[in-house]
């Protein structure tokens, strides 16, 4: 009997928390300049959609989900917080660094889309205050996207690699960051073609040698003029080739030589003191305007009248003349041009008083041109009755078969 109430109580805390499980709130505290990743797993809202139950009922599903993540009372994610998803069927990852203390709450809402059921849950991330590391460095990896790096267990596999390099086992990742949104170009959908991520690492111990080797001169000719860099001898660490770096873009940081920006000026509570006399700005220059005002308004209508001026005399300036130009054409022409206009206003007066005589007979409908008789037109649309009835010609017997 115990062990069967041992087991029953097992079940009711696994359903227990299937159910709410994702409706409680998730608590991370990060250090501020420290690189942040969550995985969104589809398996844990998969869990809330479908009840245990159902699960024991050999229905197990694996649906596409779509998330979608804001900061509460919010449109949109924090400024340092990124989220992506490439696919439906894939996870999620809700990443970035923090830049300043402070609390942020983050809800996440995960749409079922066979059912299209929707389920949320509460991430809150606390930043805190931590000192930032002196030595930072920057690598550019080729073959990787950024869903592929996100996974802690990647994220290690590239730690490790760069603590060989570094010489070094106080590495901290500051920050991860996709190629595409630092200007690159999306890569051909074929295999071998990648996106590219941007890994930056940090220490407190200074760079090694193979990473001093980057701010030699001559590797910084050579990556200038284009050419193929190789591998420095004894710094390739990469354990896989996908987490090599290329070494044109390595980037080397350090924080300590950097000057502290200047503080900004206090500003004071604007009453003055008991004593004081104000003394306002002095006011700035008297500035001519005649320059400007010519070069706008005056220059702009000089023109506008010298085009005004030209356009008038090509258009009137250089016309002929009707008087001018009948004294230069010869005389049987000009005769002949009279003629045509002539003949053209007789036919016109002509035209004009064809409605006071009747029209010729050929004009008429259903006309005869043999007899002059006139027939009333049929009440028939057929394309296949005639105009004019064949039995109605006299001379319909003469005519040849």
């Amino acid at each position: 009997m115990a062990g069967g109430s041992s087991r029953a109580l097992f079940f009711f805390t696994v359903f227990a928390v299937t159910l709410y499980g994702t409706k409680a709130e998730i608590k991370f505290t990060i250090q501020v300049g420290r690189f942040f990743s969550y995985e969104l797993l589809r398996e844990t809202f998969q869990s809330d959609f479908e009840p245990l139950s159902k699960l024991y009922a050999g229905r197990l599903y694996d649906d596409p989900m779509v998330f979608k993540c804001n900061k509460q009372n919010f449109p949109d994610l924090p400024e340092w917080l990124r989220f992506t998803q490439r696919h439906s069927y894939d996870n999620g990852f809700l990443y970035g660094t923090p830049t300043s203390p402070g609390k942020s709450i983050i809800e996440i809402y995960a749409v079922n889309k066979r059912s299209y059921e929707t389920t949320r849950q509460i991430l809150v991330i606390k930043a805190v205050a931590e000192k930032v590391l002196p030595y930072q460095a920057e690598f550019f990896i080729k073959l990787r996207e950024i869903e592929k790096v996100l996974p802690s267990s990647v994220q290690d596999e590239i730690k490790q690699d760069l603590q060989n390099l570094w010489a070094t086992d106080q590495l901290e990742i500051v920050n991860v960051t996709n190629a595409l949104d630092r200007g690159g170009r999306v890569p051909l959908p074929l295999a071998g073609h990648f996106e590219g991520v941007y890994v930056k690492v940090a220490s407190e111990d200074y760079f090694s040698n193979c990473l001093q080797k980057v701010l030699t001169a001559e590797h910084q000719r050579a990556c200038s003029s284009g050419a193929k860099v190789k591998v420095p001898s004894g710094c390739n660490f990469c354990s896989f080739a996908s987490n090599c770096i290329s070494w044109c873009s390595t980037e080397l940081f350090d924080l300590t030589k950097q000057e502290p920006s200047s503080p900004p000026p206090t500003v004071g509570s604007g009453i003055l003191d008991a004593g004081e006399v104000f003394q306002p700005p002095e006011s700035p220059e008297s500035r001519d305007y005649f320059p400007d005002y010519i070069v706008t308004v005056i220059v702009p209508l000089i023109l506008a009248l010298v085009l005004c001026l030209l356009l008038t005399y090509i258009m009137c300036g250089r016309r002929e003349g009707v008087t001018k130009r009948n004294a230069r054409t010869n005389q049987i022409q000009l005769y002949h041009h009279h003629t045509i206009h002539g003949n053209t206003d007789e036919l016109r007066n002509m035209a004009n008083h064809r409605s006071d005589f009747p029209p010729p007979l050929s004009t008429q409908p259903m006309f005869n041109f043999r007899t002059g008789e006139r027939t009333a037109p049929l009440r028939s649309d057929s394309p296949h009755v005639p105009l004019i009835m064949a039995q109605h010609e006299p001379y319909s017997d003469t005519l040849p078969a």
